[in-house]
């Protein structure tokens, strides 16, 4: 089956300080972004890759694909208000019958997770990529808290991979504040997803902490 990637960049967030959006930060040799774009072209070249982007920043990402000699093809579109709006802007540009969803920056998801991800539309219409809880659980606030079960609860990762005709219904429905990512979407229609397992080094940069951690996991 045909296979369309959207890779979401569209964010210039601040939690990492300085004036670079994360996913234009070195990581290694090359930007995140490029490591990302890599993984999934390495998994399937003939796959349509989609990436989200700020409008202000296209034209950096041009010049970085020219400094680092990526000729991976792909299109841009460009980043919405919110996350949501972003990939509704990618879909109306996807011709794959299965769609899978990725942060931009989740540089070091494995080649196996994406292909467990895929595996899963076999017998799923929605299938989501998680890790097992390791620490301990408590619920409420500080003053008033109780334990809770971890083994009832997952880490959820990226990508998340739809069947098409699926993720362009549940898009097709507006933006509600509390949808946290795209299985959240999918679930308002009625779908749940398939849990299968992702790799640990599949870390979402969001901190100078997450870059150093990823910095060292490249180190040979």
């Amino acid at each position: 089956m045909k296979k369309s990637i959207i890779i979401t960049a569209g964010g210039i967030g601040k939690r990492m300080g300085g004036e670079l959006p994360k996913q234009f930060l070195l990581l290694g040799a090359k930007p995140v972004l490029i490591h990302t774009l890599e993984r999934f072209f390495d998994f399937d070249p003939t796959a349509q890759l989609i990436v989200t982007l700020p409008k202000d920043w296209v034209t950096f990402w041009k010049e970085l694909l020219v400094q680092f000699n990526i000729r991976i093809p792909h299109e841009l579109v460009d980043g919405g208000t919110e996350r949501f709006h972003s990939i509704q802007n990618a879909l109306a540009i996807c011709n794959g019958d299965q769609i899978a969803i990725h942060d931009g920056v989740r540089p070091l998801v494995s080649l196996e997770t994406i292909a467990r991800c895929f595996e899963g539309l076999k017998t799923s219409k929605a299938v989501v990529p998680v890790l097992h809880l390791k620490d301990s659980l408590r619920m409420g606030t500080l003053e008033n808290s109780e334990s809770v079960d971890r083994s009832l609860h997952y880490l959820v990762h990226t990508p998340q991979c739809f069947e098409a005709s699926i993720l362009q219904k549940a898009y097709e429905r507006g933006y509600q504040a509390h949808f946290t990512d795209d299985a959240s979407v999918v679930e308002e229609i009625g779908i749940g997803p398939l849990l299968v397992l992702s790799n640990e080094e599949n870390i979402k940069i969001t901190s100078q902490i997450d870059l150093k951690i990823l910095h060292a996991l490249l180190e040979p």
